[in-house]
């Protein structure tokens, strides 16, 4: 694999579905090498299905070993049992990554959303119909559940964060960066200036 490439994992979490969305990146190119659900509304006990998250995630990390995992944050709901099995699902997908030592990057649903359409309050729909245009997917290839191009998404999103250019400048500490930046500081007032 050369320099420029990457494999991004998104995760959409979830305790019924969990979608996983795989990219593959090259400069300034990206495109689709997997996307599926972990359907999990068979099993009853939430601590088995927390189980199973851990081993599919880990497996999809074994089959196409991510550089890197983009993971949707769980959003505020007034639902405060939601917000925590939706947390435990995020936390096992996250441990699984963790594991195996690939860095991981949240993302807030409006900032994914936000990327790929523009629209913070776009529908799952839309994500998905723009995904089809940015990556050219066929519409054959589009999932019978949503969640998976919401993980799509995420990792779309998480190569379009990359994409910004980072500061060629170097820095071994604050100090360094204070000393290379006196012209970005304020300046305190001196004594007579105040007076």
């Amino acid at each position: 694999m050369n320099k420029t490439e990457k494999i991004i994992l998104g995760i959409d979490p979830g305790t019924n579905v969990m979608g996983y969305g795989v990219l593959r990146t090259e400069g300034n190119k990206a495109s689709m090498v997997s996307m599926g659900v972990i359907d999990l509304r068979k099993m009853s006990d939430p601590y088995l299905r927390l189980g199973h998250i851990f081993e599919r995630v880990t497996g999809i990390i074994e089959s196409y070993l991510p550089d890197e995992m983009a993971i949707e944050a769980p959003f505020f709901g007034k639902n405060v049992q939601s917000m925590l099995k939706l947390g435990r699902a995020q936390g096992v997908a996250i441990a699984a990554a963790i594991q195996r030592d690939i860095p991981i990057h949240e993302y807030a649903p409006l900032k994914i959303k936000m990327a790929i359409t523009g629209n913070g309050q776009a529908s799952k729909e839309q994500v998905a119909g723009m995904l089809t245009r940015l990556l050219n997917l066929d519409k054959d290839e589009m999932p019978r559940f949503l969640d998976a191009t919401d993980a799509l998404g995420a990792a779309y999103c998480h190569f379009m964060q990359m994409g910004r250019p980072e500061s060629q400048a170097s820095y071994r500490g604050w100090k360094d960066f204070v000393n290379k930046n006196q012209d970005r500081l304020c300046k305190r007032p001196s004594a007579s200036e105040t007076a």
